[in-house]
């Protein structure tokens, strides 16, 4: 049975960290370690003991628009890393500063501005392009979807999913037999399933999500359910395994979301209504994961606080890939 979770309020809400920069993207480890992205180009460490590091790229192979967004940990304390910046691309990030390129092009394809670099238990590495459009915001539409999954594993790289309406967060579920994917402008949770040779069968849709949500970053939980972050309206939303979805926390303006589903309806959404919802407690919320000894203290990513929002959970969340690294 899936524990029915309150709505979380105001009150419950505080924050963690402080002086960090656009944290789009954050994870947590067993041992107390949090990372987040760090805007000017490197990822923010925070141990146990509060103690912050931030490790930038400092090598001539950084490119000018290097952008850290969705990113995994490594074993060995590296981090790869999927670049945001028009030129694109995917890198290592080692915690002296050095970078080194991982890929920069799939299938023929010149990865243009990259969104998610997933590494999974098995060590292939999933990646997430919202869309092959130079300027992002001409498929911030309903209406296209130039999407695309690539894998990277022991047989190469290659292009493993299309045609997905503004590719976001993707994550190999617990059992390890199916990638989920968020397309934030289809307003829907997509699964395949994970044949033996890493190729992707047909989509599933797992669920359309209603009016306001643009779904960005999910996490899993431990008894199955699906955890939901959606930029511009504030809001996080639970995904039952029965199919129904709590809403968790709606820290958006009423006025805001209104006016970009107008606009989303009519194709006219754009970046500048994203930024307006900075003024929300949850800064943008962009992902979220589950940390704590107990992995039911939720950290929340934005794109514009300069700290984390958390909070506790009654349920724990599934241990992610790098858990124990």
């Amino acid at each position: 049975m899936t524990t029915r979770i309150p709505p979380i309020t105001s009150d419950q809400i505080t924050v963690f960290g402080q002086g960090l920069v656009r944290p789009e993207c954050v994870l947590a480890t067993r041992k107390g370690d949090l990372y987040a992205s760090h805007g000017e180009g490197g990822i923010t460490h925070i141990s146990p003991t509060g103690r912050v590091a931030e490790y930038f790229a400092n090598t001539s192979e950084k490119p000018g628009d290097f952008l850290p967004n969705g990113y995994s940990l490594r074993p060995d304390g590296s981090f790869l890393i999927a670049n945001l910046g028009q030129s694109g691309g995917v890198y290592v990030l080692e915690r002296d500063g050095s970078l080194e390129l991982f890929i920069s092009e799939i299938d023929g394809l010149a990865l243009p501005a990259t969104n998610f670099a997933n590494l999974d238990r098995e060590g292939r590495t999933w990646i997430s392009v919202s869309t092959t459009a130079i300027d992002r915001e001409q498929s911030f539409n309903k209406s296209i979807a130039d999407g695309f999954i690539a894998l990277v594993d022991n047989s190469g790289a290659r292009i493993v999913a299309d045609e997905i309406g503004f590719t976001n967060e993707n994550k190999v579920d617990p059992t390890g037999r199916w990638l989920y994917v968020h397309e934030t402008m289809g307003r829907s949770l997509l699964r395949f399933p994970i044949r033996a040779n890493g190729d992707l069968g047909p989509r599933e849709t797992v669920t359309d999500y209603g009016p306001g949500i643009y779904p960005d970053g999910f996490e899993f939980d431990s008894e199955g359910g699906i955890w939901s972050t959606s930029v511009l309206s504030n809001r996080i939303i639970r995904l039952d395994t029965d199919g129904a979805q709590q809403l968790i926390i709606d820290a958006g303006d009423p006025d805001l979301v209104g006016r970009a589903e107008l606009a989303y309806q009519n194709n006219t959404f754009c970046r500048s209504m994203i930024d307006e919802g900075l003024n929300s407690p949850l800064g943008n919320c962009a992902s979220l994961c589950f940390g704590g000894n107990d992995l039911k203290t939720v950290y929340i990513g934005s794109l514009h606080l300069d700290n984390l929002a958390c909070f506790r959970s009654p349920v724990a969340g599934a241990p992610p890939p790098h858990w124990l690294f």
